[in-house]
């Protein structure tokens, strides 16, 4: 199912509640007034509240995207979408895409 293409503005926390935004978007294509962000992209993580050791393992510091589009790409690079996913770094745990604008889907 087509998802939501995500662009600079979209709301992304990490599991823990951290806000994430992307180091780099690709200006060459914009929805909603924005650039989107393609897959290559770090999302840079601030304010997780997971602890650091030994009561865990945390906090987030940067998101790394592991699926994206299959059929849309920009630059020749597969964009991010709603329901793509990404794996933070040291946690192991996942970016939740919460907030993204709702005119132009991608699959």
């Amino acid at each position: 199912m087509p998802g939501f293409l995500l662009h600079q503005g979209a709301t992304v926390l990490c599991f823990h509640a951290g806000q994430a935004q992307p180091a780099v978007t690709f200006p060459r294509v914009k929805v909603s007034g924005q650039p989107i962000v393609t897959q290559p992209t770090i999302y840079n993580i601030s304010g997780c509240t997971l602890p650091p050791p030994p009561g865990a393992n945390g906090p987030c510091v940067t998101g790394q995207w592991v699926t994206a589009a299959t059929r849309v790409r920009a630059g020749g690079i597969p964009v991010l979408l709603q329901d793509s996913q990404a794996v933070c770094t040291p946690t192991g745990t996942g970016l939740n895409v919460v907030v993204t604008q709702v005119r132009v889907r991608g699959a």
